[in-house]
């Protein structure tokens, strides 16, 4: 199995075998555009947004347009199925299979599902599925792969529900209302930056607000939106031309010594000593 990619009008679904150099897109800046589910192998090596990981176990990752992957030279044995929102989309499609968007919409987190012996087996059939599929250009083969894709994504959901252990309505309930923070802190990052801001617009006191996602998160309301401002930070130095006074401002910094402040005090490099130092690794997108 090398890149395979199909095209359904408007609609685009494609697998590539990452054991396989040449099945490695040249541009990759265009695969990034791409929603992404990575099935890798233990032992590999990835790196996604700037955290790393090391897999003791084989892993789903659940990765949006616009996030940044880089793995480990040699040490990439997996798969990566990738597909636009016209072919898939979360909002729709997510209802219709019960799978509430918590794999694509967990903006706080970068969704990993770690798998069994067993259920790496389940995901491989059905990634074997997928590859057949592409191959044999049968009638209806949009539909299959998209019920292929489904599969995967049910399976994803409820292991990933069982190691949360979300197994009561209340914690259903609390999780949701941690991603409904993380959308808004997602669609306001760059002109809000105080807990009181959000609190406001969840019609709640600051100390209610951190009380409740601090029940169910390791990170409080403050952190959650200063790693948010300080992730897009990183890629816009990482992977943009812009001097830090653009990006500052890019970020609702009208100081441009503050935005320094701020991010050599959560990094404990400066902004520019950060982007020489990660230009000289070339990710995988």
């Amino acid at each position: 199995m090398n890149n395979q990619l199909k095209e359904f009008a408007f609609k685009r679904f494609g697998i590539l075998d990452l054991s396989v150099s040449e099945s490695l897109p040249a541009d990759r800046e265009t695969l990034m555009t791409f929603i992404r589910i990575l099935f890798l192998k233990a032992g590999t090596q990835i790196t996604i947004d700037f955290k790393d990981y090391s897999l003791q176990q084989d892993a789903l990752f659940f990765v949006n347009p616009g996030q940044w992957i880089q793995l480990e030279e040699g040490l990439q044995t997996g798969t990566v199925l990738y597909y636009n929102r016209d072919f898939y989309c979360v909002e729709i499609h997510d209802q219709e299979v019960s799978c509430d968007g918590i794999l694509f919409r967990n903006v706080y987190e970068i969704p990993v599902v770690y798998l069994t012996q067993e259920q790496s087996a389940s995901i491989q059939d059905i990634l074997n599925e997928i590859t057949a599929e592409l191959q044999n250009e049968e009638s209806n083969m949009e539909e299959m792969l998209r019920i292929l894709l489904k599969q995967i994504i049910i399976k994803s959901t409820r292991i990933w529900k069982q190691e949360h252990e979300l197994v009561n309505e209340e914690s259903h309930q609390e999780v949701d209302f941690i991603r409904k923070f993380s959308q808004l802190v997602e669609s306001n990052y760059t002109r809000l930056h105080a807990v009181a801001d959000y609190a406001e617009l969840l019609q709640m006191t600051p100390k209610n607000l951190n009380k409740r996602i601090t029940k169910y998160s390791d990170v409080s309301p403050n952190d959650l939106i200063k790693n948010r401002i300080l992730l897009e930070a990183k890629r816009l130095l990482a992977h943009t031309d812009l001097s830090v006074k653009e990006i500052g401002y890019k970020l609702g910094y009208d100081d441009p010594a503050y935005f320094v402040r701020f991010f050599t005090q959560q990094t404990e490099f400066s902004p520019q000593h950060f982007r020489k130092q990660y230009q000289q690794s070339e990710p995988f997108a």
